[in-house]
């Protein structure tokens, strides 16, 4: 994006923005490691905190395309009022239930509850500033500008999910293993809070009541937005398969606290290509970039299985790295140009449901792996999640480059023949 261009999407959304949107995903990014280590410690049991944090992603599944749909309905501002008050609540229970003498099944309850309540301002803020980008650009310049914002948001996410675990887990040594699920219950209460009353919100909802009646739920069935949904669970699984197999690799080197600092490198190239995918030419279309860059994917985890060093590991995970950015910029584009008229709340959720609860799902089967047998068949299954990244990515670019819901306004199909 241009100087230009970038100035006048901050115009419209205003300087304080992203930064606020930053901060507030901060406890998403902290909740599945949060109850994680919280359950671990005040229950003494591994399992258990591998099944509660998969019980967050659950919720999350179940429940964020819900939210996304009252967001379309209702608007981003009353719906993340309540829901930033319920997230709250759920992460306070969370911290209380684990030290009480309540049974197993209620903390299993609680999680779930978290994962439903989560406000997943990510895929939020995408929705919202796609909304804005169709109301505010340029017919000749949104399909770039467009891009861009997938870009940084995707560089965002990294950045977040790199310091959010760091901070978790500050906390929890510092403090005690209940500091990071309180402190990311603050973190909801004001700054989502803030997030959902930031004048952004009303922009974009202006915006979305200019556009025709909102398309059909079947239309969220359609092929061109299953796929894309699929490829993400297949990013999601990786980033689950991926630390938990990393965390098995480094305490077999005797150094398993540093297995966040070596994970970190595979966030370092995701996020600076992500943010390089607006420079790509136009000629190297969405289709082919999945390809490639799931590609690239899938080669870095076929090298992790013979990887013996930590300094081999930390070079394999940056070549996987360069994969993960575009891959999943590519993947929110696709799915902004692809989402039905007034759906796009629901799109966006979905998709970050998808995320965490491939994350999640794959944390506890690769960590019941390794526990069964070993690290090195734990290093195949984050080959087997890129696997699935370049399945969805060849029946995506089968679909069509310019697949779009038949209701798509006459600016989102502009939009859509652009690439």
């Amino acid at each position: 994006m241009s100087e230009q261009r970038e100035q006048s999407l901050v115009r419209a959304v205003g300087g304080t923005y992203f930064p606020l949107a930053l901060v507030a995903r901060m406890p998403y990014a902290m909740m599945v490691v949060g109850v994680l280590t919280l359950v671990v410690a005040g229950r003494d049991s591994l399992a258990l905190g591998g099944l509660n944090s998969a019980m967050v992603g659950i919720g999350a599944a179940t429940c964020g395309p819900l939210l996304g749909a009252a967001v379309d309905r209702f608007g981003q501002r009353r719906v993340l009022l309540v829901i930033s008050v319920a997230s709250s609540a759920a992460l306070g229970a969370m911290a209380w239930v684990v030290y009480s003498p309540l049974p197993d099944a209620a903390v299993l309850a609680v999680a779930f509850l978290v994962g439903a309540t989560a406000p997943q301002i990510a895929p939020l803020s995408r929705s919202r500033l796609v909304a804005i980008i169709s109301a505010c650009i340029a017919p000749a310049r949104r399909v770039r500008v467009l891009d861009s914002t997938m870009a940084y948001e995707s560089a965002a996410d990294e950045i977040v999910f790199i310091v959010g675990p760091v901070v978790a887990g500050v906390l929890a040594v510092a403090i005690d293993p209940w500091a990071p699920v309180v402190a990311a219950a603050a973190l909801t209460l004001v700054f989502v809070s803030a997030f959902a009353l930031h004048p952004s919100a009303e922009s974009a909802q202006a915006a979305a009541g200019r556009t025709p009646a909102a398309g059909s739920v079947r239309e969220l069935a359609r092929p061109g937005v299953v796929v894309i949904v699929v490829g993400i669970l297949g990013v999601g699984l990786f980033f689950g398969s991926m630390l938990t197999s990393l965390t098995a690799f480094m305490g077999d080197h005797g150094r398993p606290e540093e297995a966040g600092l070596v994970y970190a490198a595979m966030g370092v190239g995701s996020a600076a290509l992500a943010l390089g995918v607006a420079l790509f030419p136009a000629g190297f279309t969405s289709a082919a970039r999945w390809l490639v860059f799931g590609g690239v994917m899938l080669v870095g985890a076929l090298a992790l299985p013979g990887v013996s060093s930590v300094t081999g590991m930390v070079l394999a995970l940056l070549v996987v790295g360069l994969g993960i950015g575009p891959t999943l910029v590519t993947q929110y584009g696709l799915g902004a140009r692809r989402s039905p008229v007034g759906r796009s709340a629901t799109v966006m959720t979905m998709l970050g449901s998808a995320v965490i609860l491939g994350q999640s799902l794959a944390s506890a089967i690769t960590g019941n792996v390794a526990e069964r047998w070993g690290t090195e068949a734990a290093l195949v299954l984050p080959a087997v999640a890129a696997l699935v990244v370049v399945v969805a990515g060849v029946v995506n670019a089968r679909i069509g480059e310019h697949s779009a819901p038949v209701t798509a306004s006459p600016e989102r199909a502009t939009a859509t023949a652009g690439r």
